[in-house]
């Protein structure tokens, strides 16, 4: 690969491109869980998130939610558009699951309505910590109104996904999200949109088809994400 890398996360790998406001993900095979604890190489788990991806992108930009998405260059490589991202995670919860159950008293798949907005800072070493509207308006990472639209988007995007994976027999529980300005100062919608960053349940069996699979080791993690592709009619 000739482009030059600029960032290396868990699962992805960012790359500077031939054009200076774009740059290529390239969505990796690995998979890691617990702050980088369990860590493993699936053959084909980076092509799975890198479609499922590049299709929701496309559903969500087709919806009116601008994003960094421009085109699948092939199986694993995304090219986007340059984000300064915000640090913060965004995550849409439509039942309960994972940590809200863990540290409060809500009941496992016990819906949320309206949906649930958390909002998390994003620093490995403080391990993600939560944030209220008023330490995010202290820090500095957005102003009040950009705040709002951030939460908006998320709506947006939530109302938008749920319907796809309705229509696929799947439930979306929850899923993070990230944004990024892009150099005009607009809020748009980064980093993937995968069964990586998102709880999916089936409607038929209430079985985990997420990363929760490899989380909790209840199963074949690749045949998770085969079928997700599958209900968003991928051929893969």
């Amino acid at each position: 690969m000739s482009e030059e890398l600029l960032y290396a996360g868990k699962a992805k790998s960012v790359y500077r491109s031939d054009a200076p406001d774009e740059l290529v993900v390239v969505f990796r095979d690995d998979i890691t869980a617990f702050d980088g604890g369990k860590k493993d190489v699936l053959s084909r788990k980076g092509e799975y998130n890198a479609r499922v991806s590049a299709r929701l992108f496309e559903v969500l930009e087709k919806a009116g939610v601008p994003t960094h998405f421009l085109r699948l260059e092939d199986p694993t490589r995304m090219r986007v558009r340059r984000l300064a991202m915000v640090p913060l995670e965004v995550i849409v919860r439509n039942r309960a699951a994972g940590s809200l159950v863990r540290n409060y008293p809500f009941e496992s798949g016990q819906p949320l309505a309206p949906p649930l907005i958390v909002i998390d800072y994003k620093d490995d070493a403080r391990h993600d910590p939560m944030v209220n509207d008023e330490i995010i308006l202290a820090l500095g990472l957005l102003g009040r109104a950009e705040l709002e639209e951030m939460k908006g988007l998320a709506l947006r995007v939530n109302g938008v996904l749920r319907g796809i994976f309705a229509a696929a027999d799947l439930d979306l529980v929850d899923f993070k999200l990230e944004f990024g300005r892009d150099d005009e100062g607009r809020l748009r919608l980064g980093d993937e949109v995968s069964m990586d960053s998102m709880r999916l349940w089936s409607r038929e069996t209430g079985e985990s088809l997420d990363k929760d699979v490899y989380r909790l080791g209840t199963g074949d993690v690749l045949g998770a994400y085969a079928r997700v592709a599958e209900r968003l009619g991928l051929e893969m």
